[in-house]
């Protein structure tokens, strides 16, 4: 072999030597051992390197494949193990192709190739990792400038191109960053690194940062590179162009450009200093349009701007440098194309997407002025003659004068101006107000929020100012200019009402009343004398209208202790209101009423307007003669004056002068007829009415009993016409707003809202006719199309389905019952449609309008319509048993039906239909129903059970559905007050056999569903029905033993397993469905023979009752068994089942055992029956079967949770187990079944409690001898070779096992058993198996955690039996070797957690280890004092909230931890000084998250209370320079904010 290389070198070198062979033979001299060559890596990298170089340089001509060959060549040298063995060693290895790279990666830029560079990336990413290669770039500072220019043209190339961006390049790119930022921090000369980033990296880099940001990723593309790498690319581009260009040295160069010069000497002075221009050459490069596709560069521009002047805020913006920091704000901004547009005609350029890019950029450097206080006002004025205010005002003028509207940034531009100086926008105050809020047509909601946003500002500004009436003199101006579309937005949304009410908490009333008097004088000289006709001039009335009552119903409301001049100019105000602007505006309406067929727009918007008015001025009137003893209520004035009842008087003509009574009903005529504001405030007047009447009268007259009803059959019925669902749009809440669309939404409200005031005044029909819209609005189905920015908004659809889930409804009696019966009668409508006309069905019987249902509630209702009073008078008063009469007839009806087997066929869309009507059922509180509606609801669902069949066409998932609903709800009305009632009609057993009898019928068409999980929560609803009525007939004493006995006798003579003995094909959902009663009967009976052995009549009783049931379950078991398929694993539903009839079996063999000795001459039977079990057969039979199928479940959950307690149950009773096996047999099955393929750390959390329960029945039952075999297969699952044969869930087996039987109880020797093998438990796992799991990463989760949960259990409960204190110090071995870095952040969250209950189970449980492992401890626990602080440090992007609250909950832990040592003064005093300096050395290199350091910080505060003044002395003098100022920092905040408080405690303790 040696001669093979004897003459490699010159075989290289040849020229008859062909390219393919010398690669081969480079190839095997790199790997071979027996090529002796002096410096043989050397030679070969060089070889590789002159050849590539050649080629390059032309010297060379060789083929694609060869150069690829050479350069793959090149990359398994540079990733190979030997060179990396290599440079560990100290070799000193020289590279000469670097250059050669940079070229490549250029040629792939220029031909736009992507393909053929992978591996010149691969062979780059080798050199950068390597620190002894990557020492080549760090010495030639160009090549690697050179080098990242070029990756970063490639990434921008790749990002604009449609390829699947992979994560290769952007790997490398980062790892370039990284590399260069190091290199960068070395250099001396500022200048020359200004020069190369300003040359060489500023235009790829910010081009790079733009297309990160703006590529639309596809599912194509890397996840990497979109979730991480991006993120962490563009954050080392922002710190390569602060490091290069805002250096601390340049500040000079840019003061002295920037800073305007005021003398000619200085200037010439200037010019000879200064050679480099920062901002010119930054400003150029930005400019030019060449980087980049044409298309780019003004977005580049914008998005680059706002990160410059970040960068250059975050390096020179202090207080004496605010002046410079505005001087590069202008010009930066003079960079956007925004900034011209007062020389040219730049709008027509501006495209809308420009003015947004451009108003972005914008607003992100106005809120850097505003967040770094760059604008002084009153510096401004004094030392620098306005110069920024000039600037601000003139960009104010820009954007006032190009009004954006539809751009949410331009509102965030004007926020920012008046938050800077108010006096910026106020001389465009008027054009602000019409072009950002009166005229501005905003509707998408991700422009709304911002306009509101800045009139917020508006309102806040001038609030603090005092001088609001001056805003809204501008915005009263603005509404009555003409306006430019008659369809104008309300002025004031829910929005501002909601801040114009804070704001109007502040304002002193008078100003307030300013406003008022200011609105009142605008609609009088303004609006009424030309509103006639006008249709423009009647929107302006009602903008006003609208801005007057918003006033009015948010300022503060007089009380008595209001100044008496406010009093009365609010009296005056008022005064003019009514006269002034009321009056005449009725009058225009009397005069016109005669057009009441044909109404113009102007005579509609008119009465809104009045109405509106004439609503507020009455309830601001009687809200203020309420509240104020001082105010004079003209409302009661006229009420009072007049000759009628007060009343009568209510019909508001008395308050207005030349308006007699005719004249207001013809008003009110007109009125109605428009579906607006007119018709809803009319409600509101009729509503205002009744409170009044309510609030004033001690008592009502049979005058006051009949307006009160009028008026609330006038407000019902007023939107009677209008409540169509379908044809109805959300409202927004204002009044104003209302329309023929939005009047539904808006009536319906107000009826819900007042229910307690108009339900008792309403008849009986009226308050059904409330029932059916609830109905009908419950049923649509447009509250679904509501769009995500209308949710704030009222439909009809949302206030019933408030009202519908609000405690309110039940409350409401009459309203209550009338809506259950309205849902029966939509259940008797559907079903009428499936039988075609069939009468005389039970729902239909139960919807029967002839039947007092509920005769006690409703009759108050009756009495409120005199004809009904009078006809009712006559009523028998035997009519409350006629309800349940018929009831009883019903419920016969049902049961004959049953037994006919002759029930309705329902097609899909009437099962979805009852579905629909079956969750609103669900929604109300079936638990408070009276006694008449919870039977007729259960009748209702009995029927839909017993007399409904689904079509066979139908889907078999949907009518399992509809089977769980009803079901579910049949459940629900065994847990109401009214549960007896039903009793009354028939008998328990009889409605059992009813419902069992349908069950069998329907499931027979349920075959295709038996593997879904629908059937198993169909067979779950049904047992969970059957045990909640059986409990109840148990427990209510409900006809106990005839109600048992029938349906025993019923499910005996059902058998339907017996089909198969008559020759018919076995059906599998029939039997299972029958095991449901069995078991559900068998459960019951136990549970009260558990509970109640003390009652010897009632045990007999239900002990003979038990036995029969116990036969029949077995044998019904035993025939499904038996039919099962060869191999066939267990169906689900049988291990419930038998585990119900083991446990009863038990029940009575006990139960049978104290009846025979305590009546032993009245049963004379064999005493050995009350010792054998029934089933023992079958019971091995199916233990043998589960253990067979427990470790090929596969992680079947729901098989091994019913699995695991059949296998408790049955290990219960020792003399069950077959043949010789004993609890070891189980024992084996249960740890083969946690070291199984599919048994991981989740799934074992989760059977948790079953497998608890199982180890502690085999610990209880196995012998002493048995349970050391059981120790000794732990110990067999903790060796290292399980490891090492890639078998570690066998080492999950066995500390699974250990934490089980930590928490068994286990006897004296047992105990003793298991705590000798404790030391070599410890020892097995910090010899072999911490440090072996953790060299493999993916044994962290699977393995190590697990560890750490069973090494803090068993320190812990070995609190006082670990004598030996070296068996807990070896515990610190395993935490040194947890690695706490590069992991994924859930994994660190199990991985920290679990090193913290270890330590804290050895600090607290184990003190006298601590005496002497004091620094064991302190070692292990920095290490997560450390990796806390740098998981929660700052970062660019802080990540997931999810994860972030990981890190969180760790700094909590460590900062509890500091507690708990500084408790610990005995162990830890000596160390306080050595636990404070490794804190502060770690903080001084980090900076922490504020959260994270909150956490942190306060728990070093108790570890300084240790501290003496000696050990502040000693860390001041010993800790290094930036430490020590770190420790200043810290030791004045923990003496400000916690020793002061600390001692302050002190004072007041015992």
């Amino acid at each position: 072999m040696a001669a093979i290389y004897s003459g490699l070198h010159l075989k290289l070198k040849s020229a008859k030597t062909s390219w393919e062979d010398k690669i081969k033979l480079a190839h095997f001299a790199w790997i071979s051992h027996q090529c002796f060559l002096p410096n043989k890596e050397q030679v070969l990298l060089d070889w590789v390197s002159h050849a590539l170089v050649s080629y390059y340089n032309k010297k060379l001509e060789l083929e694609d494949e060869i150069v690829e060959k050479l350069w793959t060549y090149l990359d398994n040298i540079l990733h190979s193990r030997k060179l990396q063995n290599l440079l560990k060693d100290g070799k000193t290895i020289n590279l000469s192709f670097l250059i050669v790279i940079n070229e490549r990666i250029s040629e792939s830029c220029v031909q736009k190739s992507h393909g053929n560079v992978g591996t010149v990336l691969s062979c780059c990413r080798g050199i950068l990792s390597a620190p002894p290669l990557s020492i080549i770039y760090s010495a030639k500072c160009e090549l690697m400038v050179n080098l990242l220019s070029k990756l970063s043209w490639l990434a921008c190339q790749w990002l604009t191109s449609e390829d699947a961006v992979t994560s290769q390049l952007f790997d490398v790119l980062q790892l370039t960053f990284a590399q260069y930022l190091l290199i960068q921090r070395q250099q001396i000369n500022p200048n020359r690194v200004f020069g190369q980033v300003t040359s060489h990296l500023f235009q790829p880099c910010l081009l790079l940062r733009h297309l990160l940001m703006a590529r639309v990723w596809t599912p194509a593309d890397d996840g990497r590179v979109r979730q991480h790498l991006s993120r962490e690319i563009r954050n080392q581009v922002e710190a390569v162009l602060q490091a290069g260009i805002f250096q601390p040295e340049l500040l000079s160069s840019y003061r002295e450009e920037l800073l305007p010069v005021r003398e000619p000497q200085e200037r010439k002075k200037r010019a000879l200093k200064t050679i480099l221009m920062p901002v010119n050459t930054v400003l150029s490069k930005l400019r030019d349009a060449n980087f980049c596709e044409p298309t780019l560069p003004v977005i580049i521009v914008a998005n680059s701007v706002p990160l410059l002047y970040k960068l250059f805020l975050d390096s020179y913006c202090k207080a004496e440098n605010h002046l410079v920091c505005f001087h590069m704000f202008t010009r930066l901004f003079g960079c956007l194309r925004i900034s011209h547009l007062q020389e040219d005609l730049w709008q027509e350029m501006l495209s809308p997407i420009d003015w947004s890019t451009e108003l972005l950029a914008v607003d992100q450097l106005l809120n850097l002025v505003l967040s770094n206080d760059i604008y002084n006002v009153a510096a401004d004025r004094i030392r620098h003659k306005e110069t920024q205010f000039q600037f601000y005002r003139k960009l104010a003028e820009t954007l006032v004068n190009h009004s954006q509207a539809s751009i949410p940034a331009w509102f965030r531009c004007l926020k920012a101006l008046i938050l800077l100086n108010h006096l910026i926008v106020e001389p465009d105050l008027d054009d602000l107000v019409a072009s950002a809020w009166i005229d501005a047509e905003v509707s998408e909601p991700r422009t709304k929020k911002p306009q509101e946003t800045l009139i917020n500002a508006m309102f806040q500004t001038y609030t603090k100012l005092r001088q609001f009436p001056k805003l809204f003199e501008e915005v009263l101006s603005v509404i009555c200019r003409p306006a430019a579309d008659e369809l104008r937005l309300p002025v004031l949304s829910a929005g501002l009402t909601a801040k114009l009410h804070e704001c109007l908490l502040e304002l002193p009333p008078n100003q307030i009343l300013d406003i008022l008097f200011l609105i009142l004088e605008k609609c009088q000289t303004l609006i009424i004398p030309d509103v006639k006709g006008d249709s423009d001039m009647a929107l302006k009335l009602l903008s006003v209208s609208s801005v007057l009552h918003t006033f009015l119903f948010n300022m503060k409301s007089l009380d008595n202790v209001t100044p008496l001049p406010v009093v009365l100019r609010t009296q005056s105000l008022l005064d003019k209101m009514q006269r002034e602007v009321i009056q005449p505006l009725l009058d225009l309406l009397k005069d016109h009423c005669a057009e009441e067929n044909k109404p113009g727009l102007w005579l509609e918007k008119i009465s809104d307007s009045v109405l509106l008015l004439v609503y507020t001025w009455v309830e601001v009137d009687t809200l203020l003669s309420i509240n104020c003893s001082k105010y004079v209520s003209r409302l009661s004035e006229a009420a009072g004056g007049g000759t009628d009842c007060a009343a009568e008087s209510w019909d508001f003509s008395a308050l207005l002068p030349g308006v007699d009574r005719q004249c207001w009903k013809r008003v009110v005529r007109l009125s109605s007829n428009f579906c607006s504001a007119s018709k809803y405030c009319l409600e509101l007047l009729m509503l205002q009415k009744m409170k009044k009447i309510l609030m004033q009268s001690s008592f009502q007259t049979e005058a006051d009993l009949h307006t009160l009803q009028h008026a609330a059959a006038f407000i019902l019925h007023s939107g009677r016409s209008s409540m169509s669902p379908e044809e109805s749009e959300p409202w927004n809440g204002n009044v104003s707003a209302i329309n023929a669309l939005t009047y539904p939404a808006a009536h319906w409200y107000l009826v819900v809202s007042n229910l307690t005031i108009l339900i008792p005044h309403l008849s009986l029909k009226d308050v059904e006719y409330v029932a059916d819209v609830l109905l009908k609005t419950l049923s649509s189905t447009k509250a679904l199309g509501v769009s995500a920015d209308q949710d704030s908004f009222i439909t009809a659809e949302k206030v019933s389905k408030d009202l519908l889930h609000s405690t309110f409804l039940p409350e409401i009696k009459v309203l209550h019952c009338a809506f259950i019966s309205r849902i029966i009668q939509q259940c008797s409508s559907v079903l009428c449609s499936a039988t075609q006309g069939i009468a005389d069905l039970p729902i239909q019987q139960l919807s029967a309008d002839n039947i007092p249902w509920h005769e006690e509630v409703l009759s108050s209702c009756k009495k409120v319509g005199m004809v009904e009073a009078q006809s009712e008078n006559n009523q028998s008063k035997d009519e409350p048993f006629i309800c349940w009469t018929t009831m009883e007839k019903i419920a016969q009806h049902i049961l004959l039906l049953t037994r006919a087997g002759s029930p309705i066929t329902l097609e899909e869309d009437q099962i979805e239909s009852f579905l629909h009507l079956l969750e609103i059922i669900s929604a109300l509180k079936l638990d408070s129903l009276f006694p008449s509606d919870h039977t007729r609801c259960f009748l209702l669902l009995l029927s839909l059970v017993a007399n409904t069949r689904a079509n066979i066409s139908c889907s078999k998932l949907l009518s399992l559905k509809f089977l769980i609903i009803c079901f579910r709800l049949l459940t629900c009305l065994q847990t109401g007050r009214s549960v007896n009632s039903v009793f009354k009609v028939f008998h328990g057993s009889d409605a059992l056999e009813a419902i069992v009898t349908a069950l069998f019928a329907a499931s027979k068409c349920f075959a295709d569903v038996l593997t879904t999980p629908d059937w198993a929560e169909f067979l779950q609803v049904i047992q969970t029905f059957l045990e909640c009525f059986l409990q109840m007939i148990v427990e209510k004493r409900q006809s106990l033993k005839l109600n048992l006995e029938k349906f025993t006798f019923f499910l005996a003579s059902c058998k339907p397993y017996a089909d198969g003995d008559r020759g018919k094909p076995w059906n599998t959902a029939v039997n299972q469905l029958f095991l449901v009663p069995l078991t559900t009967l068998c459960h019951v009976l136990t549970l009260y023979l558990q509970q109640l052995p003390e009652k010897k009549q009632l045990t007999e009783m239900l002990s003979a009752l038990l036995e029969p049931i116990v036969l029949q379950t077995g044998t019904a078991i035993q025939l499904c068994h038996r039919n099962l398929t060869k191999d066939q694993p267990l169906p689900l539903a049988f291990i419930p089942a038998v585990i119900t009839l083991l446990k009863a079996d038990l029940s009575y063999m006990c139960t049978g055992g104290f009846m025979k000795m305590q009546g032993e001459q009245e049963n004379p039977k064999d005493p050995g029956k009350y010792r054998e079990y029934s089933h023992t057969e079958l019971y091995q039979k199916f233990y043998t079967q589960i253990l067979r199928e427990l470790t090929s479940a596969e992680g079947h959950l729901q098989f091994l949770h019913s699995a695991l307690q059949f296998l408790t149950v049955f290990c219960s009773v020792t003399d069950l187990y077959p043949g010789e096996e004993t609890a070891l047999t189980v024992f084996h099955a249960v740890k083969k079944l946690l070291a199984g393929p599919s048994t991981t750390v989740p799934v074992i959390k989760d059977l948790e409690m079953q497998l608890t329960e199982l180890m502690t029945q085999l610990v209880e039952s196995c012998t002493t001898e048995e349970f050391c075999v059981m120790m000794r297969l732990v110990l067999q699952g903790l060796e290292v070779s399980n490891i090492w044969k890639q078998n570690p869930k066998e080492v999950l087996s066995a500390v699974t096992l250990i934490k089980l039987l930590l928490s068994c109880p286990l006897t004296r020797e047992k105990e003793r058993a298991f705590w000798f093998t404790s030391p070599q438990i410890i020892t097995a796992l910090v010899v072999s198996n911490s440090h072996e799991a953790c060299q493999d990463q993916l044994l962290i989760p699977t393995i190590v955690v697990p560890i750490l949960e069973m090494v803090a259990a068993l320190l812990r409960q070995g609190e006082e039996i670990l004598s030996n204190p070296h068996h807990v110090t070896l515990a610190f071995s395993i935490l040194l070797t947890v690695p706490l870095d590069h992991l994924k952040m859930e994994e660190y969250g199990s991985i920290f957690l679990g090193i913290h209950e270890v330590l804290f189970s050895i600090l607290q449980c184990h003190p006298k280890v601590m005496l002497k492992a004091a620094p064991s401890f302190l070692n292990s626990f920095n290490r997560l004092v450390v990796s806390v602080m740098h998981e929660g440090r700052q970062k660019g992007d802080r990540g997931s909230t999810d994860e972030f609250g990981v890190v969180l909950k760790c700094a909590h832990l460590v900062e509890r931890m500091y507690s708990h040592i500084a408790a610990k003064t005995e162990e830890f005093t000596v160390f306080s000084v050595f636990i404070v300096a490794q804190y502060v050395i770690e903080l001084q290199k980090v900076t922490l998250h504020p959260a994270v350091k909150k956490h942190l910080t306060e728990g070093m505060y108790h570890i300084l209370d240790l501290c003496i003044e000696r050990d502040i002395k000693f860390l001041n003098a010993s800790l290094q320079m930036g430490v020590r100022e770190v420790f200043k920092e810290l030791y004045n905040d923990y003496t400000h904010y916690h020793k002061t408080k600390k001692h302050g405690e002190k004072k007041y303790t015992a």
